[in-house]
């Protein structure tokens, strides 16, 4: 099959350090390629993948003038290319797909957050045909409150790229918190297990350049870095990221919004290191309580599970992630769609 994949360009794909579904859209984008469809890549400039890269935007810019030139400049695009595709798959906003919804060329439209309901009922008015919806989470989907046709498929890893690590001791290792480092995300609260259970945490991760969220950093969390108990490394590439996950004993995921499904998760998984995390979004739906990881609601509860991490196989935890979010699992669904699409 011909296939577009479309992004956002506020971060290349894939990116170097943070930037979950780009990655994703890039391990899938490789993925289709290696199973001989012709990929081609509307994206920022400076991505790569095996297939076509066809630039727009300006990388890291997101303005409200940015994004209607964005838009301007795919309505454009999808002009001059509609016969070139026999499937389009938007991972940017639903805004994209304005020029070809009505038009009878397989569409898929992913949301990775909170959707809002009113946009498939705009997608409707302006004609959509052959338009399917998929979620990073069941969480995602019903956010949706039945609009559209819907399938969920989860984020995926590249096992290659996080290797198991069998031996880590889940009594003596140091624990990890790894994600952005706003408030929602929680890094104040894996402080706070850390210091009741005197284990080291390791905080890896980008500081926001919005300033409530920097100001955050530096009132909440950098007083309470001191190097020795709890360490702030910054933002890490792939090869710090497997080697920092490999050696924990446990991610904590203290989340405080309801996260849509976080590419860390299955990362974590991979390198058989299980995850404590709240019940909040899409992060139950990754997380079999007790067997590869813990879900709890508070700080009280998240310090009493670390203490009993001896219990979890990491074994096992490896295992389920490569059964379902491995980028061949994730490719995999992804290609079944497009054949039931193409074929409608």
């Amino acid at each position: 099959m011909r296939v577009l994949l479309v992004m956002d360009p506020f971060i290349k794909v894939p990116p170097d350090q943070y930037g979950g579904i780009e990655r994703v859209v890039a391990d899938l984008g490789n993925g289709l390629a290696r199973r001989g469809h012709d990929i081609t890549l509307w994206a920022a400039p400076g991505s790569r993948v095996d297939g076509r890269v066809e630039p727009f935007g300006r990388e890291g810019e997101w303005t409200r003038w940015s994004n209607a030139r964005n838009v301007a400049t795919l309505a454009t695009r999808f002009i001059a290319a509609m016969n070139r595709f026999d499937v389009i798959h938007n991972f940017g906003r639903l805004a994209y797909l304005a020029p070809v919804l009505a038009r009878d060329v397989a569409k898929v439209q992913t949301y990775m957050r909170t959707v809002n309901p009113a946009n498939m009922v705009t997608a409707e008015r302006l004609g959509a045909r052959r338009l399917h919806y998929t979620a990073v989470s069941a969480a995602i989907r019903d956010t949706a409150r039945g609009g559209g046709d819907w399938s969920v498929i989860y984020n995926c890893a590249v096992p290659e790229r996080y290797p198991f690590v069998a031996d880590t001791d889940p009594a003596a290792a140091p624990l990890v918190f790894l994600g952005r480092l706003d408030r929602c995300k929680g890094a104040h609260h894996a402080i706070d297990v850390a210091r009741r259970l005197q284990r080291r945490l390791i905080i890896a991760g980008n500081v926001s350049p919005l300033a409530h969220e920097q100001s955050y950093f530096e009132q909440e969390l950098k007083p309470r870095i001191d190097g020795r108990l709890i360490t702030y490394v910054g933002p890490v590439d792939d090869a710090q990221k497997r080697t920092l996950l490999g050696e924990a004993a446990a991610m904590l995921m203290p989340i405080e919004w309801e996260e849509p499904f976080p590419v860390v998760l299955p990362e974590s998984m991979l390198c058989g290191t299980p995850l404590i995390a709240f019940r909040r979004g899409g992060v139950p739906e990754g997380i079999d309580h007790g067997r590869t990881g813990f879900l709890c609601d508070t700080v009280e509860e998240m310090t009493k599970l670390v203490r009993c991490l001896p219990t979890i196989d990491r074994a096992a935890v490896r295992a389920e992630a490569v059964r379902r979010f491995s980028d061949v699992t994730v490719i995999g669904d992804y290609e079944r769609l497009y054949r039931y699409l193409k074929a409608a």
